[in-house]
C-alpha cells in the first residue's frame, strides 16, 4: 500500500451522503415536506442510504485506482464470519458492558430508569438491521477500506483520531434533522464516542484476523445496545448524564486499547 491517502474517498463519500441528508435537513426544516424520521421505517431507509456513502466512496476509490476487478475482490473480505472468539466475546463484552454501565449508574444517584426501547427477544432482529442498514455498512468504507491507509501514514493512535474526527463531521447533517437521535446529543460527546469506536473497531477487526465484516458487526451491536440500554433521553432539555457517561467511557476503553496495541507494536518491530 502506497503511503498516500486517497482524497477521493473523502471527496465522493461527503458528496454521496451529504448529498442525501442536506436536501432532506432543508426541506424538512423549510416545512416543504413533513416526515416524521423517528419512525423506524421512514429513519431506516433513509439510514440506509446516506450511510451507504462509506462504501461509495471505497467501491469508487477501488474502481478508478485499482481497476475493474478491484470491488469484486474487496467485496469477497466480507464474507467470512469465522472471526473468533476473542473477537465476538470482545464485541459484546465491551460495547455492550459499556452500555449497561452507563444505564445503570445513574441510578444510585437518583436517576430514574430509562426503560429500554423494544424487548429483548425482538433484539437478534434488531442487531441485524443495524449491521446491514443502520450503520454498520459504513464500515466498509470507514474501517474497511480508509483507515488502513491513515494508520499507514500517521500511526495507530493519530490515524484513528483523524478518523474519527472526520467521522463525526460527516454526521452534521443529522442534527439538523428532527426525530434523529443526534438532535438530543452534544456534539463533543458524539465526537468522544466516534474517536473511541474507531481505536475499538480497528482492534476487533485486527483480533478477527483481518475479517473486515467484523468492523460491520462491532458497528451494529454498537448500534443495537443503544435500544436495550438506553443512554439517550428524547428531550432536548435532558442533561444526558448517561450519554456523556457512555461516550467517556468508550473514549477511555479506545485509549487504553490503541495504547496497548501501539505498545505490542513498537516492541515488536524493536
Amino acid at each position: 500500500m502506497e503511503n498516500k491517502i486517497p482524497i477521493r474517498f473523502f471527496i465522493v463519500t461527503f458528496l454521496w451522503s451529504w448529498g442525501i441528508l442536506v436536501p432532506i435537513a432543508l426541506l424538512i426544516n423549510f416545512r416543504i415536506i413533513e416526515i416524521d424520521v423517528s419512525n423506524l421505517l421512514i429513519a431506516l431507509p433513509i439510514s440506509l442510504m446516506g450511510a451507504l456513502g462509506p462504501a461509495a466512496g471505497a467501491f469508487f476509490s477501488l474502481y478508478t485506482i485499482n481497476g475493474k476487478g478491484a470491488v469484486k475482490e474487496y467485496c469477497k473480505k466480507f464474507i467470512s464470519i469465522k472471526f473468533g472468539w476473542k473477537a465476538w466475546i470482545s464485541m459484546f463484552f465491551i460495547l455492550g458492558g459499556a452500555y449497561f454501565t452507563a444505564w445503570i449508574i445513574p441510578e444510585f444517584f437518583g436517576e430514574n430508569r430509562i426503560p429500554s426501547f423494544i424487548p429483548i427477544y425482538i433484539f437478534p432482529v434488531y442487531l441485524l438491521l443495524m449491521i446491514f442498514m443502520g450503520g454498520g455498512q459504513e464500515e466498509i468504507g470507514w474501517r474497511g477500506y480508509i483507515l488502513p491507509f491513515l494508520e499507514k501514514k500517521y500511526g495507530l493512535i493519530m490515524g484513528s483520531l483523524i478518523l474519527g474526527i472526520i467521522w463525526s463531521i460527516w454526521h452534521i447533517p443529522l442534527w439538523f434533522i428532527p426525530g434523529t437521535t443526534q438532535v438530543y446529543m452534544n456534539f463533543i460527546a458524539f465526537t468522544f464516542m466516534t474517536i473511541g469506536y474507531s481505536y475499538i473497531f480497528s482492534w476487533i477487526i485486527e483480533l478477527s484476523s483481518n475479517r473486515l465484516l467484523s468492523g460491520l458487526v462491532a458497528h451494529g451491536i454498537a448500534n443495537g445496545f443503544a435500544v436495550i440500554f438506553p443512554t439517550l433521553v428524547m428531550d432536548k432539555n435532558a442533561n444526558q448524564i448517561r450519554f456523556w457517561i457512555y461516550t467517556v467511557i468508550i473514549l477511555i476503553l479506545g485509549i487504553i486499547i490503541v495504547s496497548i496495541r501501539t505498545y505490542r507494536s513498537r516492541k515488536t518491530s524493536a
